[in-house]
């Protein structure tokens, strides 16, 4: 509800919606997206949040009371009208709490796109009287992120991002002696740190994405800029695949737990190895043939990563991004979808979708309706 899932992507959770809601569409399902205002996708669209909102971290305590407040009651009318409908599947990618207490009985699967660190959703999760339904799925991203979230929730399948490696075939050379870098710009992305390892390399940087956070940006990255450290904006995915075939190495820079970097794989069938920060689903992501992980989250380290991704053949660095095949996830997603949908509602019966015909939703969440196919049939194909 903080972006519109549309182009440019603020973030891989933005780009993972559209692409997940696109596909089903695709494939046959008919979905229903609940999202904020100017969200452009193939799916039926439910307007929650109007396009000009925005959270404003800076504001007074009151304010940021009024604004969570707003976004709680759009996704409890996104509950409502939810319940009060016939899908037979939610799919949750929200950052909400709400989700987890209001719909034990609705067949859900949730996507958990960060490490458990959302203070609401812990909340209620880790709470003795919290039980949690057996007609919800719980799917995230990478090993690193289901280890974590498995302290929390009873079961956490590994469903890892996938995308169109076709459409990253490299159409232009690498610039020799040029780093890029891609993400959103704030202080958990290490931007800064990216800029200083860089430089402590050797090589020219240029970095894309969205400002979003205008402090740090003013503060660490602007008094960076200079003839050999050039912002190219926030890009739109077409721009961004000649943008990550340019560069000779990537470099990813996390100073978080990263669940997993799309920007990372899609670099990588970009023919541009990669050069990590050991934070996260980095070391899941990046082979030995693909680039190389910093020893220690350091400049020094990093700029040495740096110099060994250099050495990566390209070929090898596309063959690796083979095996996060977007059919694959695609196929995976349909399964638990398939098996949600068909969960019989608990013994306290309150609703149960009718399996004769699928229905899948998604909050940013969507519904997806497959007519006159059996939802379980058709999603184990």
């Amino acid at each position: 509800m903080h972006h519109p899932i549309a182009e440019p992507f603020e973030g891989g959770t933005e780009a993972h919606t559209a692409m997940l809601a696109n596909a089903l569409v695709e494939r046959g399902h008919e979905v229903t997206l609940f999202a904020k205002e100017g969200s452009v996708t193939k799916a039926i669209t439910h307007q929650l949040v109007p396009k000009d909102f925005e959270f404003i971290r800076t504001a007074t305590p009151w304010v940021r009371v009024q604004q969570a407040g707003f976004l709680a009651e759009a996704v409890h009318h996104s509950i409502g009208v939810i319940q009060a409908s016939n899908f037979d599947a939610v799919i949750n990618s929200s950052l909400s709490a709400l989700p987890f207490s209001f719909m034990p009985s609705l067949p859900m699967m949730t996507i958990l796109h960060t490490p458990p660190t959302l203070s609401d959703v812990n909340a209620v999760i880790s709470d003795p009287d919290w039980i949690p339904s057996h007609r919800h799925e719980y799917v995230t991203v990478s090993t690193t992120n289901a280890e974590a979230w498995r302290a929390f929730l009873p079961r956490v399948e590994v469903v890892r991002n996938g995308i169109h490696i076709d459409q990253w075939t490299p159409g232009i050379e690498a610039t020799p002696g040029l780093a890029v870098w891609a993400a959103r710009i704030t202080p958990e992305k290490g931007l800064h740190l990216a800029i200083d390892a860089v430089r402590a390399a050797g090589l020219d940087f240029e970095f894309a994405g969205p400002r979003s956070h205008a402090d740090y940006f003013q503060s660490e990255i602007v008094p960076r800029l200079g003839p050999r450290v050039r912002y190219r904006g926030h890009l739109a995915h077409r721009d961004l695949r000649s943008f990550f075939a340019s560069g000779a190495v990537f470099v990813a820079s996390p100073l978080w737990a990263e669940p997993f970097g799309l920007t990372v794989v899609e670099a990588l069938a970009s023919g541009t190895p990669v050069a990590a920060l050991p934070n996260g689903a980095m070391r899941e992501l990046i082979g030995p043939l693909a680039g190389a992980v910093a020893t220690q989250t350091s400049v020094v380290a990093l700029a040495d990563a740096i110099r060994a991704a250099l050495e990566c053949d390209s070929g090898e660095v596309r063959r690796s991004a083979m095996r996060f095949s977007f059919e694959t996830m695609i196929g995976r997603y349909e399964e638990i979808l398939a098996r949600v949908a068909a969960t019989p509602m608990s013994r306290s019966g309150r609703w149960c979708a009718p399996i004769h015909k699928a229905n899948v939703g998604t909050k940013p969440v969507g519904t997806a309706r497959q007519s006159g196919v059996d939802a379980a049939q058709e999603g184990a194909r």
